[in-house]
């Protein structure tokens, strides 16, 4: 069919509406780096229990360990967690990592507690990768649909929520409630001008993990392209998942 000239015109103008429509919403993800040794923290570890329960935020918690030799051992926190913050402050031309900081969408860095600069970044991510994954008998199936740039898939068991019961240091004798606590991460391999898919058996995961989130994102921990989340323990079953330590 010939539309002319102003046609063209026309269709072309249409063009980017049509993309856009065809775009797929998905969670914004946003990354807390905290420890339970930082009075500055709580605050912050509130927020993102409210961003938690938003349909459109994936949020996780990363405990970082270099505050362990300060008066309290996070038991929550890994050596693994503090070196992808690093990762992040030299991908993102920062002088120095801190908590409690923010990273949204492995795009932009925050102070963790800031909802007046976090809140207008959340709920408007658009999925440039689709990212899925569900359980299948003893496995979970991560698919990703292909993309032949350089882009790694990231596997996040955490924990929902968590009570900890502070002895010493900053937080010395407050019992802090925390939440989507992440238990590890695995980079499970790199997209393909393909589709690609894995499994990961269950019982390779945290034995206290309820959840999982998966990445897309650029090597090097560039910006996040894709995201996913399933729930491994029911949400009417959190209350007898949640302990003290």
């Amino acid at each position: 069919m010939n539309f002319g000239r102003s046609g063209r015109r026309y269709a072309l103008a249409l063009w980017p509406l049509l993309v856009a429509a065809q775009a797929t919403a998905r969670p914004t993800v946003v990354e807390l780096y905290t420890s339970e040794g930082c009075s500055s923290c709580p605050p912050a570890e509130r927020y993102l229990g409210e961003l938690a329960g938003r349909p459109d935020v994936l949020a996780l918690s990363f405990h970082v360990d270099y505050w362990d030799d300060l008066g309290w051992r996070d038991p929550w926190a890994q050596r693994l967690f503090s070196g992808r913050q690093s990762t992040y402050v030299h991908q993102l031309g920062l002088s120095t990592p801190f908590t409690p900081q923010a990273i949204v969408d492995g795009r932009e860095s925050f102070v963790g507690s800031d909802r007046s600069r976090i809140g207008p970044r959340l709920g408007k991510s658009q999925s440039e990768l689709s990212v899925k994954v569900a359980r299948e008998n003893g496995d979970l199936v991560i698919s990703v649909a292909a993309e032949p740039k350089p882009t790694d898939v990231v596997l996040i068991p955490f924990r929902r929520r968590v009570r900890s019961s502070i002895g010493r240091g900053e937080n010395a004798g407050r019992t802090l409630e925390e939440f989507n606590v992440a238990r590890g991460f695995r980079t499970l391999g790199r997209t393909r001008a393909e589709p690609v898919q894995w499994r990961v058996s269950l019982d390779s995961l945290p034995q206290d993990a309820t959840d999982v989130a998966v990445l897309a994102q650029r090597t090097e921990q560039g910006e996040v392209l894709g995201a996913a989340h399933v729930e491994l323990v029911p949400l009417q079953e959190l209350d007898a998942t949640s302990v003290t330590k």
